[in-house]
């Protein structure tokens, strides 16, 4: 699972250098254009561990991740993402599951006013599961989500709100869970390195179905920074955490095969190129 990065297409514009008529007595050249970007972008990232919204989905070690996009000129965009996971196969040893799929359309657009885009989608979290067990809830979710992106000069950030369609993420009876995300970015304009912090507030529905549900619903955070060495080349360093609370058994909602809190708090590195 990821917090999704949709890249917009960008139109190349061609101008016309003139110079002044004095004493001119050959037309002004035109300038070459420049090339027009392509609507399809790709990506692929390593990280030391893969956390989303404040849980590690690969417990606490590195994962490989990766996927593509399509943005047309109107708004309308789609994109698949991947990456290694074992949080579900973690769960029972007759259940496997190493990669989660995500699927992902929607529109964005420049609505209110230059440089603040407002985003509307449907996204599909998929996990190619075998050996699923008596029991076993399908870690399968739907998602349709609403942001508003805003830019203030080198201040940019984005408010989104996610609504499950269906069981989020293995949790029984939990259509209507929801995550709300503030995110904030400052370019710092020294060496390309951005500073990034991010709150964010996951509810699961349905807590009183059950004791470990009772103790699902979460607030997570960030605070880091990332480098843009150009080229298409980044990298990230952050610290995150959570609120994440043991329930009355004594375990956590989240939790590792060896007991370990999967929503502790915990350093993440990350190197991503984009195509």
């Amino acid at each position: 699972m990821k917090t999704i990065q949709k890249t917009a297409i960008a139109l190349a514009a061609s101008g016309l250098f003139a110079t002044a008529a004095f004493a001119q007595t050959a037309p002004a050249a035109e300038a070459p254009a420049a090339p027009e970007a392509s609507p399809v972008t790709a990506n692929v990232t390593i990280t030391n561990n893969y956390i989303y919204r404040g849980i590690s989905q690969s417990n606490y070690k590195p994962a490989i991740q990766g996927g593509f996009d399509y943005a047309h000129e109107s708004g309308f965009y789609i994109g698949n993402w991947n990456s290694s996971i074992s949080w579900v196969s973690d769960g029972g040893a007759a259940t496997s599951a190493p990669i989660e799929m995500d699927f992902y359309g929607g529109f964005k657009k420049d609505l209110i006013a230059e440089g603040f885009a407002s985003d509307v989608g449907l996204l599909q979290y998929y996990y190619p599961t075998s050996g699923i067990i008596a029991g076993f809830t399908n870690p399968n979710t739907t998602e349709i989500y609403a942001a508003q992106n805003a830019t203030f000069g080198p201040v940019t950030g984005f408010l989104k709100f996610s609504y499950a369609l269906s069981n989020t993420f293995g949790f029984a009876s939990s259509t209507g869970s929801s995550y709300l995300d503030l995110t904030g970015n400052y370019d710092t304009g020294f060496y390309g390195i951005a500073l990034n912090a991010h709150v964010g507030m996951q509810r699961i529905a349905g807590q009183y179905y059950t004791a470990q549900q009772a103790t699902a619903s979460y607030t997570d955070w960030k605070l880091g920074l990332t480098k843009d060495f150009g080229g298409g080349l980044s990298a990230s360093a952050a610290y995150v955490g959570t609120n994440v609370k043991q329930g009355s058994g004594g375990s956590y909602a989240y939790v590792s095969p060896t007991g370990r809190n999967l929503g502790g708090q915990t350093g993440l590195i990350s190197l991503t190129k984009t195509f």
